[in-house]
């Protein structure tokens, strides 16, 4: 039956562990029609970025508009990291609205059995294994009040299952940071069988949203954590790991099949809902509202944003800047071999290590052309002729770690008490990796 709503929006949170941007409606030759047809429907961020692209920090940062070293989740919640104060996270601005929230499956920035309450969520819906289903029953209740239902899923993370019977590996595309090789092809195989699963359990939500007529009055954000988990992906600052899906539909503009180019980050969801909803913050936010984008009174909103990494299985401290043409990456960590326990175990991760990537010492720095070079594999840190870019990059990256505060300026970024981490390795003297103009 079909309700009437005169009251604020609602907003469905909806989202997945390690797609980036692997769907059909980034142009992948992966079946995810429902994903597609939300695209047609709403608004596609072809050029939308996680903060960090490692699982709970990117979480945080979406859900609190501030960067993971501010809020305190700088590793992952399983492992002991948590926020500084949950009282940040978006659903407390929206419950003094009169906003009812709901989790249904994964959440990933609060940690055990109680991990929703931690949060400060009204009801928890349940599990991951039938988020989908959790989610469509409440949508199907009546509801007296605006509601913020987010909504999680396991998928696309690892491991993958099974292939599709009807996937022909021959014409399987590995992603362009691995070989292609039957054991890559079979690899990705199994990420496209997820992440069709992933559709259809979307779908499932979207579809409830449709049959109880909720659909006009509710703002979908549909989006992922980061990259996907193959190697130089998830849990690297390159596009390849911080580019996601963002897919928006909903009240305020998000309809119609736009396709918005311009550079945009999690860190602007919130601020895009304060705007909208006409609501203010009680702390500070980091990202823009994406509305003036929307509405043509801006053809930008970003001249730069910036990325960080701290602790995934492992302190591996990296912070980044992105403009529309340059990419400039920092490493503070002075092991001069990959940390191998922060990309996720597959055979993509195998074939590099059979052919030698364990002796490959990652670059300290890092300047990349995003226009003539899109995949960042020709770093132009020492070429003369772009010694200004890279200084100007290296300054702009410094002149933020400052302005919000980055422990790592001093030296470390802390472990938190409860964190338990597979490798640390014994590190010291971090301030001694501070280039000129960052200490």
């Amino acid at each position: 039956m079909k309700e009437i709503h005169n009251m604020r929006p609602n907003i469905l949170y909806i989202h997945s562990h390690d797609t980036g941007r692997y769907v059909q409606p980034y142009g992948h030759a992966i079946a995810t029609p429902r994903l597609q047809r939300l695209s047609e429907e709403g608004v596609l961020f072809r050029q939308a970025f996680t903060v960090s692209p490692t699982c709970s920090p990117s979480r945080a940062a979406l859900l609190t508009g501030e960067y993971p070293h501010q809020n305190g989740m700088t590793g992952l919640a399983h492992r002991g990291f948590s926020m500084t104060d949950y009282g940040h996270h978006l659903i407390h601005t929206l419950r003094k609205a009169g906003y009812f929230s709901a989790l249904s499956g994964i959440q990933h920035i609060a940690h055990g059995e109680d991990a929703w309450k931690t949060i400060g969520y009204d009801q928890c819906l349940g599990g991951h294994d039938k988020a989908h289903l959790h989610a469509a029953e409440f949508l199907r209740r009546p509801h007296s009040a605006p509601f913020f239902l987010s909504v999680g899923f396991f998928e696309t993370h690892r491991p993958f299952p099974v292939a599709h019977p009807d996937e022909d590996l021959r014409y399987c595309l590995v992603p362009p940071t691995v070989p292609d090789t039957p054991e890559t092809r079979l690899d990705m195989a199994g990420f496209r069988q997820s992440a069709r699963i992933l559709d259809g359990k979307m779908g499932t939500v979207l579809s409830a949203l449709e049959e109880t007529g909720l659909s006009e009055n509710t703002l979908v954000i549909c989006t992922t954590d980061h990259g996907i988990a193959f190697p130089r992906m998830k849990c690297n600052l390159e596009d390849s790991g911080t580019g996601v899906m963002l897919i928006m539909r909903g009240p305020g503009g998000f309809s119609g099949g736009k396709v918005i180019d311009e550079m945009v980050s999690h860190l602007d969801i919130f601020p895009t809902i304060c705007e909208l909803l006409g609501l203010t913050p009680e702390h500070k936010l980091e990202g823009k509202s994406l509305l003036p984008l929307l509405n043509g009174t801006a053809g930008s909103i970003h001249e730069e944003l910036f990325f960080e990494i701290s602790y995934h299985a492992a302190f591996e401290p990296i912070r980044a800047i992105r403009t529309r043409r340059w990419k400039y990456i920092r490493r503070f960590d002075p092991r001069k071999s990959p940390v191998l326990s922060n990309c996720d175990d597959s055979p993509s991760k195998n074939c590099w290590m059979e052919n030698g990537w364990t002796d490959v010492p990652p670059d300290t720095e890092a300047l990349y052309d995003l226009v003539l070079d899109q995949n960042e594999k020709n770093n132009l840190i020492l070429r003369q002729e772009y010694g200004a870019i890279a200084e100007d990059m290296r300054d702009r990256l410094g002149k933020w770690m400052r302005k919000t505060g980055d422990p790592l300026l001093n030296g470390d970024v802390p472990m938190q008490a409860a964190a338990r981490l597979v490798d640390r390795d014994s590190l010291s003297a971090y301030s001694d990796f501070l280039p000129s103009g960052m200490k």
